[in-house]
């Protein structure tokens, strides 16, 4: 198989993919490939139509790219192809985590400093799975509180001349990655 790059409008999304992605999954794989780099080629079939890699694609429009890794996978009967654009899908879903191991390297991940917001999980999800000398955090104490110190967030505040500045501002901001909110004062 040979990974070939294509510009972004050479891609063809499949108008019934039933798989979905949020603006905040997005938001997730643009920073993926932020920090990582395009590390999944896109699978196209023989005329550049997306069998893998909407939210791939997505993400890369967000940040402005004009081209992608592709693999073309032209052997797929028709069926083949739209029975992979599930499967893809699917079959990472039905595996699991081996949370004690998944822990530790969480654990070890946050002791180099690097950013957990960056790997997928949410905070709850941080909290329940890092470990406290041993111990998850208590119902009623999240790992903030029982001395897990996250990636500092660093923040810029910019100032607008209006709330259409403003939204302009947040648009291109979020359109190139960013994890951008709202604040009025």
């Amino acid at each position: 198989m040979k990974i070939e790059n294509l510009t972004l409008d050479a891609l063809i999304p499949y108008a019934r993919n039933s798989r979905t992605h949020s603006d905040e999954q997005v938001a997730q794989v643009a920073a993926s490939i932020r920090e990582f780099g395009f590390t999944n080629p896109v699978l196209i079939d023989a005329n550049g139509g997306i069998i893998a890699g909407h939210g791939r694609v997505i993400a890369a429009r967000k940040l402005g790219m004009a081209d992608v890794p592709c693999i073309r996978l032209a052997h797929l009967t028709d069926a083949q192809k739209r029975a992979y654009i599930i499967a893809d899908n699917k079959l990472a879903l039905n595996s699991g985590w081996d949370d004690e191991t998944l822990a530790l390297e969480l654990a070890d991940l946050r002791d180099a400093s690097f950013n957990l917001d960056l790997i997928g999980f949410s905070g709850k999800e941080l909290d329940d799975l890092l470990l406290i000398d041993g111990e998850a955090p208590g119902p009623d104490e999240s790992a903030s509180d029982a001395g897990i110190n996250y990636q500092e967030k660093f923040c810029i505040l910019v100032d607008c001349s209006g709330e259409d500045d403003q939204r302009k501002k947040y648009d291109a901001l979020t359109a190139a990655g960013y994890a951008c909110r709202v604040l009025v004062n």
